[in-house]
């Protein structure tokens, strides 16, 4: 189904708001990098995720997958969760200041060993991870290490702000794609090629196997161990970890996930990610719909009406 063009008016709404977040990015970048950092998050967590509605979607998120956690627990999570996504958003507007950042960190991991010998080769590399500490800082640490690393990404709803949004992407190192046939069809042919590429996978697909994630069905495509079969990319999870300073980072590249059925490689996947979200809930996006337990519901109501028939 075709997307409902914008009206004027969501127009002028879309330009107002990338004006007003530009400003606000801006005017951060003339701050050091601890104070801009510090204060991003803060704004994140104190005044946009709770006006945006952002906070309660968080918190109902945690209900949903843990019940038995305490509720100032929620939202101390929610918050801090809100305080990462601010931080990392500024980093990743400064490419130089975020390779700066991971500069002389070695990364860690048995992934790192086999993306080396993978490239040696001229072999490809998918790396996936999901929305968690800043997911941009392994692409720099892997561009500070002489490796030229594109990638997959899901556009903004806002047309104004993706397109510096995807712009900062591609300055860190490209070629970029965006989400849909004709991005997908250029990673595959860049990953064809010998190359690397970054593709996060830990958002909501309606047409999605339904993948266990922190213990509820999470609606997940396939498609990342798809092209990597059909490529033989090496497929690697990732993370870049927020350090307890909050403006460190710890750079893990994980063992390859092993060939085989395209549904298992990405529980095999999402099981990597949920560790890390487990060990550190505070650093992974919940602000995210990412079960949609409402949908999921009305999905399944449909396909049962349409299996009893008339």
């Amino acid at each position: 189904m075709a997307k409902r063009a914008k009206s004027p008016r969501d127009d002028r709404l879309d330009r107002a708001t990338d004006l007003a977040g530009q400003a606000a990015i801006r005017l951060a970048l003339l701050l050091p990098w601890g104070a801009r950092v510090r204060l991003m998050g803060w704004l994140m967590r104190r005044v946009v995720a709770p006006l945006a509605g952002w906070r309660a979607r968080a918190r109902a998120n945690l209900a949903h997958v843990w019940p038995d956690l305490p509720e100032a627990e929620r939202r101390r999570i929610a918050d801090a969760a809100a305080e990462n996504a601010g931080r990392t958003m500024i980093e990743n507007y400064d490419v130089a200041g975020l390779r700066a950042r991971v500069r002389g960190r070695p990364p860690e991991g048995a992934g790192l060993a086999a993306i080396e010998a993978a490239q040696a080769e001229g072999r490809p590399v998918l790396l996936v991870t999901g929305h968690f500490g800043n997911h941009e800082a392994p692409r720099a640490a892997l561009v500070e290490r002489g490796h030229r690393v594109g990638g997959l990404y899901r556009p903004m709803a806002n047309p104004h702000f993706n397109a510096h949004y995807a712009a900062n992407m591609h300055a860190l190192s490209g070629p970029v794609f965006e989400q849909g046939r004709r991005g997908t069809m250029g990673l595959v042919r860049h990953l064809r090629a010998g190359g690397m590429g970054v593709l996060l996978f830990d958002t909501y697909a309606g047409a999605g196997a339904p993948i266990d994630f922190l213990g509820k069905p999470a609606p997940t495509l396939t498609s990342a161990a798809e092209i990597a079969r059909k490529t033989g990319a090496e497929l690697i999870p990732f993370f870049g970890i927020r350090g307890p300073d909050g403006l460190s980072f710890r750079i893990v590249f994980e063992a390859p996930v092993p060939h085989g059925d395209p549904l298992e490689m990405t529980r095999e996947m999402s099981a990597r990610l949920e560790a890390r979200v487990r060990e550190t809930p505070e650093q992974w996006f919940w602000i995210h719909r990412r079960w949609k337990p409402e949908r999921q519901a009305r999905r399944q109501r449909r396909r049962a009406a349409a299996s009893t028939g008339p």
